[in-house]
């Protein structure tokens, strides 16, 4: 019953978030973003290290890629993350954390926010007993917010994922929706929250959860050089045999733009 308590106080709170981040964006001036034919990529690490009565590490690597021209306009992304806790009795390690994620998104624009996506995406979590998922989506998306230091995005469509959880393997269609949120906070500051669930079409008790919100900043005046705070959280309502639902994790890292 704690276990609900807590999970439904998690969630309330990442709804208000997303409330907020809308909010924020809703007063935004509507002015035209201009795209440019260049990729923007940055790469990010971060590690805590524990040592004295606790003896801990977490180290999470990520990687982002993307372009707009044109009325096209592509991303990649990936992620990993490793953790261990040390036994200070029996000297043994226990794996914490064994992540590895990625995803390809490709949006064609119909207009200046009408757009039409596909998207692949796969993952691999050792702790939760998540072999790999794949999941496929395709859709609608429209920018309800659109301009230099604001945009907002919405997304809806069927999708198919194949997983294998602990020894069972299982494929089923679902539908996706989803939103993306990025806020210029200053010239040197900005915030991110993205949100997207998953139900199985033919159960709908069965669905993920998937959320992200961060903030950045950057260290340098040429602006390559950044600090990331952000809060990542997977909620699966069907989680392989003796696994817990929810599984989230706060990451303090430095990035680098280019």
């Amino acid at each position: 019953m704690d276990k609900m308590k807590h999970s439904d106080s998690v969630y309330l709170t990442l709804a208000a978030l997303a409330v907020v981040s809308g909010s924020i964006a809703a007063q935004a001036a509507e002015i035209p973003v201009t795209t440019t034919n260049q990729w923007e990529s940055s790469v990010s690490a971060g590690a805590t290290l524990t040592r004295g009565n606790s003896d801990t590490f977490l180290g999470t690597l990520t990687g982002a890629t993307g372009k707009k021209w044109d009325q096209n306009e592509l991303a990649f992304g990936a992620d990993a993350a490793y953790g261990t806790t040390k036994d200070d009795t029996t000297g043994k390690d226990t794996t914490t954390a064994e992540t590895l994620h990625g995803f390809g998104q490709y949006n064609r624009l119909f207009s200046e926010r009408l757009y039409g996506y596909g998207r692949i995406e796969g993952l691999h979590d050792g702790v939760a007993d998540i072999r790999y998922r794949i999941t496929l989506s395709a859709g609608a998306g429209y920018y309800l917010i659109k301009t230099k230091t604001t945009q907002l995005s919405a997304e809806v469509g069927p999708g198919y994922i194949f997983q294998k959880l602990k020894d069972r393997s299982e494929s089923y269609a679902t539908l996706r929706a989803g939103d993306k949120f990025t806020q210029e906070l200053s010239d040197r500051a900005r915030m991110w929250q993205t949100a997207e669930i998953l139900p199985q079409v033919d159960d709908f008790n069965n669905f993920i959860v998937n959320f992200e919100i961060g903030v950045e900043a950057d260290l340098n005046s040429s602006k390559k050089l950044a600090l990331r705070v952000y809060l990542d959280d997977t909620y699966n309502n069907v989680p392989a045999a003796g696994r817990q639902k929810n599984d989230m994790k706060l990451v303090a890292a430095v990035a680098y733009k280019f």
